[in-house]
């Protein structure tokens, strides 16, 4: 059976559906004129609440919005991720993430608009947004928003859930000894203590526990790179060349091809972000403005953040301390999250295990947060409103099961939803992009909307 679903797996992550995530990227890139980089500055402008207006339609703010969002996106792709692929992949791999951050900031800005625009509001001032409103009432196509609200309610409990639980048990278990099962416990009271109180109390949770747990990570990057800064030039030199070249074998390294480095850079990029999955304009869908064009710049800050910031500090520890061509006790190659707890061991030896193993405990925490809102999203839209709470308890029973038990079944079913989420979400961001085209010229063609110079 899980050899089946690996297959399946490795068929929807395949090239095609890597081409078709890049590839809107770049169509929207180009159909916006760059937006991520000629509106960059206004973006943070947005994000810093300076023009926010609280009598305006939603729940939480731009800044509550994203950090809902970040927490969601900012997980164990961060970490084993980015080792994963720059074991297989080689350092060029984290070019090619780059490459996929940058054209996923004009998805980002896409799905996020295009999630304010068509959004629900309800009678009692609560919003529902997300890709299953622009499926429907923007393209007319509501088997279409059925479906992908499906892949996103049985998504949840998997990659959102079950595998981020075991994510926090393992280290959990490992550096602090704490039993599996009691850190499944003590994550579903918690956690369903945030749920609970809905997208509003995970906005607020949210926009305490990301920036502090990304500043946390960012600076424990820091010093080991600051430790190997006479490693960083060099470092820069190789990622740039084996993106074009491939990796020659080193060490531990089998070496990787120019394809390699594209293929898992461009996927791990994919799947740190989820610029194109659908999942954050669920979040972003909830943000107090009567301007769709704001909440998309600030939702495209949220690719910039997790890959071209966080993961360029994974990366760059691995690269720097030459971790990548290590081996274990066994005489294997490293990868995955056990790289970067090695590269940040080399790095700066005791603390730097430590540092991973928190990282990883608040990212994939905040990760269980709110996927809960992106699946109590999609179930209201394909049973209503009263199976709401249901789910949520569900989703918290789920928790102590995921923390006790190895899930690698789950982890690969709950990859297949997570792709095939991302179909109907693509097709619904191209046949939708005259819409984002009129609203972006709309927008900015009326300085009253802008209210600065950007």
């Amino acid at each position: 059976m899980n050899e089946l679903i690996n297959k399946i797996d490795s068929f929807v992550w395949g090239p095609f559906t890597i081409v078709l995530l890049v590839g809107t990227g770049i169509l929207i890139t180009l159909l916006v004129r760059a937006i991520q980089v000629r509106k960059f500055v206004y973006a943070w402008q947005l994000l810093s609440g300076k023009y926010d207006d609280p009598n305006d339609e939603g729940e939480i703010t731009h800044f509550q919005a994203l950090s809902a969002a970040l927490s969601a996106t900012i997980g164990t792709g961060n970490i084993a991720g980015v080792g994963t692929a720059i074991a297989i992949g080689g350092p060029g791999a984290l070019f090619w993430m780059w490459v996929t951050a940058f054209v996923g900031m004009a998805t980002k800005y896409a799905e996020a608009l295009l999630s304010l625009r068509f959004r629900a509001v309800h009678e009692d001032g609560s919003v529902s947004g997300g890709p299953m409103y622009y499926l429907e009432k923007g393209l007319g196509q509501k088997w279409l928003a059925m479906l992908f609200a499906l892949f996103a309610a049985i998504a949840s409990f998997g990659i959102g859930n079950m595998v981020q639980a075991n994510s926090v048990a393992e280290p959990a278990l490992k550096y602090f000894h704490i039993p599996k099962i009691a850190t499944g416990i003590i994550l579903a009271v918690l956690v369903f203590a945030v749920i609970v109180g809905g997208i509003k109390r995970i906005g607020r949770v949210a926009s305490r526990v990301v920036p502090f747990m990304t500043i946390f990570y960012v600076l424990g990057s820091l010093i080991v790179i600051i430790l190997n800064f006479s490693s960083v030039p060099h470092a820069f030199s190789v990622i740039f060349h084996d993106a074009f070249t491939g990796t020659a074998a080193t060490g531990g390294f089998a070496g990787s091809v120019v394809a390699q480095a594209i293929r898992y850079g461009v996927a791990r990029g994919v799947f740190s972000n989820e610029a194109g999955l659908g999942s954050a304009p669920i979040a972003h869908g909830a943000a107090k403005t009567k301007y769709p064009v704001r909440e998309g710049l600030v939702a495209m800050l949220g690719p910039f953040i997790d890959t071209i910031v966080i993961c360029t500090m994974t990366g760059l520890v691995i690269v720097t301390t030459g971790a990548f061509a290590k081996v274990d006790e066994a005489g294997k190659a490293l990868t995955g999250a056990n790289l970067t707890a090695k590269a940040f061991n080399l790095g700066l030896p005791g603390p730097g295990e430590y540092i991973v193993a928190i990282g990883i405990i608040f990212f994939a925490l905040s990760t269980i947060i709110s996927w809960s809102y992106y699946g109590d999203r999609a179930v209201e839209y394909l049973l209503g409103s009263k199976f709401i709470l249901p789910y949520r308890i569900l989703y918290c029973l789920l928790i102590p099961v995921g923390a006790a038990t190895t899930l690698e079944i789950i982890w690969n079913i709950s990859d297949v939803f997570n792709a095939l989420m991302a179909l109907p979400n693509l097709i619904g961001l191209i046949l939708l992009s005259g819409t984002v085209i009129a609203m972006t010229k709309e927008y900015f063609g009326n300085p009253e909307n802008i209210k600065a110079k950007v």
